[in-house]
């Protein structure tokens, strides 16, 4: 439960310290005295975003800070999944710079507002007037029924589960989608594929062809070229290496007269023997160039393929020809794995098909067993609270649609009269009967709930008199299970309070400031008489004052 409240430099409060009791605690004051702005205040420790225009000061920060006491709801696993520490009376701050910025701390270890917000969550549930609308929201009804069915932890699991099974139809549809698309294209691929490996490509394949075709294709020339070659280099008068000996003979005699002359030897002699090789070179491809119309017609065959394939495909090489030969390999075999693919997830679908209709049934029986109770204590709470004839029908069917929590459909229809038919509860009821079936309902819950903390804020709209003081009665009662709080106008609930706070406003000079003050016995009194007939406080209203706190 919260045990104190400490406001400094948040919209018209300079400074505020509270201290809060468990039991039933009530708050008062007139329009516009800054009830809002203590509601405010809480929901900012709670995770709420924040402005500048929250500060009263712009040059400084607003510090709102919260105290807990929260030994007996089993939050050391909140705080040990967090990394935060834990404290049996744990302390929230919350800061805004004048900057905008704002900062949260947990047992003064900083936190973002998601964590804050999931911590609020196990703290405090703020009732507004808002909520009493949102009463006729099916998923708010479901909430409802849930809660008293136990089935919490079921729609979680089922949450969890949905979520995977939609992610997997995703990708399931994608999957297919992109199947559907590569068998349009896989027959044409593979004749593709087919006349690139039936080339049987290599790289560096086609220059060498090239070089063979070349040779192939002027073997005479060739032919004759060396043949040639030889007869002038080799001519037993006339040829070039038997000029070059005699050249050699003639400067070995002059070599020993001068070192350029043995120089020009020995460049001669270097000469002769490179020459001698170059000869039996020309000798060994003499002896290699052959005529051979059958390669050559091979060759040219093998070359006029490279040469298709590479316009078709409008590439300039083999090597991207390999390439494009991979790619579509890679093809093929994705769509073979595709294929298996798809297989596996659809089993995976099916499965988590099958667990989710499981949860779904179980959810669906627990809410069955749920409804009649949820309808019988809604009347018995509602009679004492001047709806005596109020009746509810609560329908549940089963449906084949997968819902965020659950695959039923819920009607929940309301009758206030005897004689009147059922009609959707937004539809049919009135504001004050919102009020007083939302009061039933929260009044129900505390019963199931383990929540510390309950604020209304002026769930009382719409009733007054008896049904009024009945309302503060069920507060009273519920306050024997958590902390309430209720923000009122009715002189009757206030004074069922076991606290009573008041908010008043007031100017000094040119500034105007919100006070929230623990209100004495006797304060009580002048306060719940003034609520009932206004700033003169009369005699009777004294009276009725003192009797309807008694």
């Amino acid at each position: 439960m919260i045990t104190s409240l400490s406001i400094k430099n948040y919209a018209l409060i300079e400074k505020l310290t509270i201290n809060f009791s468990k039991g039933f605690s009530t708050i008062t004051g007139e329009t516009g005295a800054g009830k809002s702005i203590i509601l405010g205040a809480i929901g900012l420790v709670l995770g709420k975003r924040a402005d500048l225009t929250s500060l009263k000061n712009k040059e400084e920060k607003c510090i709102i800070e919260a105290h807990f006491e929260i030994s007996k709801y089993n939050l050391k696993p909140f705080f040990e999944a967090h990394d935060l520490d834990y404290e049996n009376e744990t302390i929230i701050r919350r800061e805004i710079l004048p900057s905008g910025k704002s900062r949260a701390f947990i047992n003064d270890s900083p936190v973002n507002l998601q964590e804050l917000q999931e911590l609020s969550l196990f703290l405090i549930d703020i009732h507004s007037q808002q909520q009493t609308q949102e009463l006729s929201d099916e998923n708010v009804q479901f909430n409802i029924i849930d809660a008293i069915a136990a089935n919490k932890e079921l729609v979680i699991e089922y949450q969890t589960l949905l979520k995977t099974y939609k992610s997997d139809n995703t990708k399931l549809n994608t999957l297919l989608k992109k199947q559907s698309d590569s068998n349009k294209e896989q027959e044409y691929n593979t004749f593709l594929l087919n006349e690139l490996v039936i080339a049987k490509l290599k790289s560096g394949e086609q220059e060498t062809l090239e070089t063979d075709f070349e040779q192939l294709n002027n073997v005479e020339i060739i032919k004759e070229s060396i043949d040639k070659a030889l007869a002038i280099a080799n001519d037993e008068h006339l040829g070039v290496l038997n000029n070059l000996k005699e050249i050699k003979i003639s400067l070995q005699k002059i070599a020993p007269f001068a070192p350029e002359y043995n120089a020009l030897l020995e460049r001669i002699s270097s000469i002769t023997i490179e020459f001698d090789d170059v000869s039996e070179e020309l000798n060994r491809s003499s002896e290699k160039v052959m005529s051979d119309p059958e390669q050559l017609e091979l060759i040219s065959q093998k070359l006029q393929l490279i040469f298709n394939l590479q316009k078709k495909h409008q590439v300039k090489s083999v090597d991207e020809l390999l390439v494009i030969q991979n790619n579509l390999e890679n093809q093929v075999l994705e769509l073979g794995n595709m294929e298996e693919e798809i297989a596996k997830l659809t089993k995976t679908i099916d499965q988590k098909v099958k667990s989710l209709d499981s949860l779904a049934v179980k959810i669906n029986k627990n809410r069955l067993k749920s409804i009649p109770l949820l309808s019988e204590k809604l009347i018995a709470i509602l009679g004492t609270l001047g709806m005596p004839n109020v009746r509810f029908k609560i329908d549940l069917n089963p449906s084949l649609v997968y819902f965020s929590n659950g695959k039923d459909e819920l009607q929940f229809l309301f009758s206030a009269n005897k004689g009147s038919d059922f009609g959707l509860l937004k539809k049919v009821a009135s504001g004050g009967e919102m009020s007083r079936i939302m009061l039933a309902v929260k009044a129900i819950l505390a019963q199931y709930s383990k929540l510390p903390t309950l604020i209304f804020d002026e769930i009382d709209t719409g009733v007054s008199g008896e049904i009024a003081i009945r309302m503060g009665e069920i507060m009273k009662q519920m306050s024997g299970e958590m902390q309430i709080f209720a923000i009122t106008h009715l002189p009757q609930i206030a004074a069922k309070g076991d606290a009573h706070f008041k908010v008043a406003k007031s100017t000094v000079g040119d500034d105007t400031q919100s006070e929230l003050t623990l209100l004495s016995d006797e304060n009580r009194v002048i306060e719940i008489a003034q609520m009932l007939s206004g700033t003169t406080v009369s005699e009777s209203a004294l009276n009725h004052a003192k009797a309807l706190l008694n």
